[in-house]
């Protein structure tokens, strides 16, 4: 059998080209004792991994040039040699990027038995919902009746975490751009906030419309424009849980940090950096809480969805485009 996979032929800079990402074809290797070989059907990109394109380690190891890339993916196991995963099984693993995969059991888990669609678990269920509810009890320890700013509101953490803020009974801002973004975040009882055509000090002054009592959490999924913003808006005390920086993600050059960092002096405020992975013990915790909220439509989520393997790196070069509403993923061919 053979395999379809994606490599990087080097290491970007700045936003990468397209013809950056190979595609490849090899045949695999016998099953061994422990393996399963499994069909992919949905695979995840997600912003986190332009990190790995760097050809530095950050808080992962880095790609390796003309090796498989990797990310989350769901597929069905059609080869076990693994007492635990039979043939048929649909499973979780981190194999993506690729057709067929062909892994170490122990890197490899069956689905949940909850009435939700598979592929919720590379988005709402998965590692984008698990930052979001992390982000805001464990980091930000947000509490009914708080002020609550996100960035990038309509993406797949952000848009998980403006509802389950809504479920405290906060106020809460987003801010997003594009004007169906905004409509949906409306829709959510959010109250939406354009970055687009507004320098940090205009983006404050239209936080401070939508939120008059100030910001007591704020979710950073941006930083720029979108941090020094929100930093001009805190209150005493104000907790912002920082998921990741988007906006310098594909800087050539070092991006200046805000103007007005001084903030989290002048209002005691407390500002940490988190990695989801760090915190998966409280994945069950997550799970029992959000899953029968998600199965009986209490929380809403989007999904963009680009069709074949071969349109992969195109799904992954969109996150940084403003080109996906929700969870990006792409659907492979049974």
């Amino acid at each position: 059998m053979q395999t379809r996979f994606y490599t990087l032929t080097d290491y970007p800079k700045g936003l990468p080209k397209r013809d950056l990402f190979k595609l490849t074809t090899q045949t695999l290797p016998e099953l061994a004792e422990g393996e399963v070989r499994i069909r992919n059907r949905w695979l995840s990109v997600d912003p986190y991994m332009r990190g790995r394109m760097s050809g530095i380690r950050t808080y992962v190891e880095p790609f390796e040039i003309g090796k498989p890339m990797e990310g989350g993916a769901i597929g069905e196991v059609i080869a076990s040699r693994d007492a635990r995963l039979k043939e048929g099984d649909i499973v979780n693993h981190m194999g993506g990027w690729r057709d067929i995969a062909q892994l170490p059991a122990e890197g490899v888990t069956p689905l949940p038995d909850i009435d939700v669609p598979e592929q919720a678990y590379l988005g709402v269920l998965g590692m984008p919902g698990m930052t979001a509810w992390t982000g805001l009890n464990v980091i930000a320890e947000c509490k009914p009746g708080d002020n609550v700013l996100v960035s990038a509101a309509s993406g797949a953490v952000g848009s998980l975490a403006v509802q389950l803020a809504r479920a405290k009974g906060c106020h809460v801002v987003g801010i997003a751009g594009a004007a169906h973004k905004l409509a949906w975040l409306e829709s959510l009882g959010v109250e939406p906030v354009s970055y687009r055509n507004r320098d940090a000090d205009e983006l404050g002054d239209a936080i401070h419309l939508a939120s008059p009592n100030g910001i007591d959490v704020y979710f950073e999924n941006v930083g720029g424009d979108c941090l020094e913003a929100a930093l001009s808006q805190l209150n005493e005390g104000a907790r912002i849980a920082v998921c990741g920086m988007i906006d310098s993600y594909n800087a050539e050059q070092p991006t200046p940090g805000p103007r007005n960092l001084v903030q989290l002096v002048m209002r005691k405020a407390k500002m940490q950096g988190f990695i989801v992975t760090d915190h998966w013990d409280h994945y069950p915790e997550f799970l029992k809480e959000v899953a029968p909220q998600v199965a009986e439509g209490k929380l809403t989520y989007k999904e963009t969805v680009k069709e074949g393997l071969e349109s992969t790196p195109d799904a992954f070069l969109a996150l940084f485009e403003g080109g996906n509403i929700g969870k990006m993923l792409v659907k492979l061919s049974p």
